[in-house]
């Protein structure tokens, strides 16, 4: 009883996806990692046909129904399945016959590709990102000292001017000066030490649409989707209303700059469980999706877009989206991004088991 137990245990354990199918190709069992990555239970899928979730393609059904009397076990590479919610999936997936008391099961283990790619892409957005960050630092701070020195020697030399005429031009260095520290400053992003609370990120959401809200003078839509079952955080709500408000800002001066007819912001959010931000995986995740229906981004800006001074707009900075994706990075988050013509989406990944400490 102990063993059997035990083995049931590490079944339900495992992160790979295990499916058992009797002879007629119905489900026996699954385990959890399948059932989250075909997204439904073992109960709803058991009275699925197998069309319904792995393949529609009949070779391949006409394969599964040999090996059960074949007893030939066979794999697949880089198969596309079908989740209940209609989502295409990559998967490498394995089907081995086993005979128990003369009746033939089919054992099918399933690594999912889409969430090795998924690990890859984001830790090497997360060592880009972060290494950016380090040389815009090193420079900015290079660039403040001299900064300093120059306004100083300006201020001093408007000190000894007798002709007030020429007050002008030093006036022109102190503001070109200022200005320039203060695109240093916003190149450094936050540096204030964060004010931890806790954060409930749909009132963060309410309070950064009644801004842009006002902006627009109420010419988007805005579609809210929330999930009320996600629970509070801790965090720094007033740097998260900043990074949602670059995010979202962005994505109104678009939607004006492109004249989008019924111009939309749709917001999403929704708790995921066992999710994998770069090398860490965290028990549960609160997504939220920003989705507008505007022109999309250029496909050669759009692995660049968390880049500092990258823009696509004339008069745009291109440090809002750096700025977000480094605030959400201090909550051990992530921002992705993707886009089409009528459809771009920034996804943000916030750990929702973050304590004090854990915010930097």
């Amino acid at each position: 009883m102990f063993r059997k137990q035990t083995h049931k245990q590490i079944l339900e354990n495992l992160s790979t996806s295990v499916i058992l199918l009797d002879e007629s190709l119905q489900i026996e069992y699954m385990n959890p990692a399948a059932e989250m990555l075909l997204e439904a239970t073992a109960k709803r899928l058991s009275t699925c046909n197998v069309e319904e979730w792995l393949t529609q393609d009949p070779d391949e059904i006409n394969v599964l129904k040999s090996t059960v009397t074949s007893g030939h076990a066979y794999t697949r590479r880089e198969a596309k399945l079908i989740a209940m919610n209609g989502n295409e999936i990559t998967v490498d997936y394995s089907v081995n016959p086993m005979l128990v008391r003369d009746v033939t099961f089919l054992l099918i283990e399933i690594q999912a590709r889409d969430r090795l790619l998924r690990i890859e892409r984001e830790e090497e957005l997360l060592t880009r990102h972060a290494t950016t960050r380090n040389l815009v630092r090193g420079m900015a701070h290079e660039i403040k000292n001299p900064l300093g020195g120059i306004r100083g020697a300006a201020q001093l030399l408007e000190r000894e001017l007798d002709d007030v005429g020429l007050h002008e031009y030093t006036q022109i260095i102190i503001e070109e000066a200022d200005r320039l520290r203060n695109l240093v400053d916003r190149l450094l992003g936050p540096h204030k030490l964060p004010k931890l609370e806790p954060v409930n990120i749909h009132a963060v959401l309410e309070r950064v649409c009644t801004l842009v809200d006002v902006e627009c003078e109420g010419q988007i839509q805005f579609v809210k989707d929330y999930d009320p079952s996600i629970p509070e955080f801790i965090g720094d709500t007033e740097q998260l209303i900043q990074a949602n408000l670059n995010i979202i800002r962005n994505a109104m001066q678009a939607l004006q700059e492109s004249h989008t007819p019924d111009a939309c912001i749709t917001l999403k959010t929704r708790a995921k469980r066992q999710v994998t931000l770069g090398s860490e995986r965290h028990r549960l995740v609160c997504c939220l999706d920003i989705i507008d229906n505007g022109p999309g981004i250029p496909a050669e800006m759009l692995n660049n877009v968390f880049y500092p001074m990258i823009s696509g707009r004339a008069e745009g900075s291109g440090l809002g989206l750096s700025i977000a994706q480094s605030i959400v990075n201090q909550h051990h988050g992530l921002i992705e991004c993707s886009s089409e013509p009528g459809r771009t989406r920034f996804s943000l990944y916030i750990p929702l088991e973050l304590r004090n400490e854990d915010v930097r």
